[in-house]
């Protein structure tokens, strides 16, 4: 047909063009995979770099959860742990297939990194949490140079370097398409095989503050 008629062929991609522009969908990108992948628009974390939760607040999507991929960053946990003691999951961002997660494991707080489920980092207090008040705080010191670098990570309670490790492999892209940043319990798959889901926080969880450092 647009052998047999030029013209009308030529008249077609014109009125394309007009209607194009007139619905504002010029340029055009066909970079979908590109943008799927790097991207989660639109973002309300975006030119923030401070965030502050309280228990309950579970299924935030990525796109509107503080970008932990490619930069260091810190948690910050203010926890009460009772005289029983406490156990439970503090704060997730993905699942069994990619995640991160900080959670409290037989009383200790333990941070753990799994990027892609193959390989699998965790840094554990050595000894239980007491009762009473506690800060507990994850240190996520990227190393820079590009996407996927390793990062060394401090665990802290109550401004106390309990525990170190080194995350050889950091996720460069999408964490998950369906799990969510949880406080509190994790409402997904388990970031981690120690627990079994929702696994939630049987203490007080008062806050957690997440601060972004530079990619």
């Amino acid at each position: 047909l647009a052998v047999k008629n030029p013209e009308k062929l030529q008249a077609l991609k014109d009125l394309c063009l007009v209607e194009a522009t007139r619905n504002n969908v010029l340029p055009l990108d066909d970079s979908n995979i590109e943008r799927f992948a790097t991207a989660n628009r639109p973002s309300y974390t975006a030119g923030r770099t401070t965030f502050t939760y309280h228990e309950g607040m579970i299924r935030i999507p990525e796109g509107a959860a503080p970008e932990l991929k490619n930069r260091s960053w810190s948690i910050a946990a203010e926890v009460t742990i009772p005289a029983r003691g406490a156990e439970g999951v503090i704060m997730t961002m993905g699942g069994r297939f990619n995640g991160i997660g900080l959670y409290v494991k037989d009383g200790k707080p333990v941070f753990h990194y799994n990027f892609l489920g193959l390989q699998r980092t965790s840094v554990a207090a050595p000894e239980a949490l007491k009762p009473g008040d506690h800060t507990i705080t994850v240190q996520f010191k990227y190393s820079g140079g590009g996407m996927g670098k390793p990062a060394d990570v401090d665990l802290l309670v109550d401004g106390k370097n309990v525990a170190t490790g080194r995350v050889e492999k950091t996720i460069p892209i999408r964490i998950s398409l369906d799990e969510t940043l949880d406080i509190g319990e994790d409402t997904g798959t388990p970031v981690s095989e120690d627990y079994h889901t929702p696994f939630k926080f049987t203490g007080t969880l008062n806050k957690v503050v997440i601060e972004l450092g530079k990619s």
